[in-house]
């Protein structure tokens, strides 16, 4: 059966292959370029890949879609019959990437509603799988292409991601982060616990150790947890599964019966571009 409403995101969401697959999602890579090479995330590179790439001291840089790519992706869903499309991406504050969309928007053969998560991960993906449920056909009913993009703004708007990692040097070299909260690392020794507020990267607080980060990363997103009825969680690693697992039961062990469900998803090879080994970030949703 066509699908009346198309979900269309970009890589960053570091959406499982399982969810994509089952919600019907099309994915638009970005590019990941190693030494002058580019990558499209996903297809020709990996995120253990990256790793590897930033330990061996390899020039690592991103590259958002071009609007040629989101034209291809919807003239091939509509195609396949959408009427509408609702493409959701990541933080224009973080990326270019929502400004290509609109511009393939202006020229697609069907109407295009693009959405602004203003976040990333699975904060972004989250939204995206929220879009699909509202874009679903399940009940006998289809929505509106303008209905679903609110659902996916509305999901985005009330899900939190923070996140710690073991230096700060890969998001100071690409620009992420400013050069004071860069020497709070590498000259004061201390390690700063992240989050994304208002579509942008920002230091929540100032501790002693890459561990006391990860673990007021857990603390914070219990608190959070704290003042929700239903919610969904999702932990994101870079090359160390075997902490993700970790976090992830202690969060099922510590949140009682509102959690509706934990995602362990490995970040993106783009974002992981920008973050470095040893990421370790908790997103909480409502659900």
């Amino acid at each position: 059966m066509a699908r009346h409403i198309a979900i269309v995101t970009d890589s960053t969401a570091s959406l499982p292959a399982g969810l994509v697959d089952a919600a019907g999602i099309v994915v638009v890579p970005l590019d990941v370029i190693v030494d002058g090479v580019p990558h499209r995330e996903g297809m020709d590179i990996s995120p253990r890949q990256i790793v590897e790439a930033l330990r061996s001291g390899a020039s690592v840089r991103t590259a958002q879609p071009g609007p040629e790519s989101f034209a291809r992706a919807y003239a091939r869903v509509a195609a396949r019959g959408a009427r509408e499309i609702v493409s959701v991406h990541l933080s224009a504050e973080l990326s270019g990437t929502v400004s290509s969309a609109e511009l393939a928007a202006q020229t697609a053969g069907v109407p295009v509603h693009v959405v602004d998560s203003r976040t990333v991960g699975m904060a972004l993906g989250l939204a995206v799988l929220a879009a699909a449920r509202a874009a679903g056909e399940e009940q006998g009913t289809v929505a509106d292409g303008a209905a679903v993009a609110l659902a996916a703004e509305r999901r985005a708007a009330t899900t939190t991601v923070r996140f710690a990692v073991d230096t700060l040097e890969h998001l100071r070299a690409g620009g992420r982060l400013g050069a004071f909260a860069a020497t709070l690392g590498s000259v004061l020794g201390l390690r700063p616990v992240l989050a994304i507020r208002d579509g942008r990267l920002d230091v929540v607080e100032k501790v002693r150790t890459s561990a006391r980060a990860r673990d007021r990363v857990v603390e914070l997103a219990l608190a959070d947890i704290a003042r929700r009825d239903r919610f969904e969680l999702a932990v994101h690693h870079l090359g160390d599964p075997e902490l993700a697992e970790r976090v992830a039961e202690h969060l099922r062990a510590s949140c009682g019966r509102g959690l509706q469900g934990v995602h362990i998803a490995e970040i993106s090879a783009v974002v992981g571009a920008h973050v470095g080994p040893g990421l370790l970030a908790v997103v909480v949703a409502d659900a």
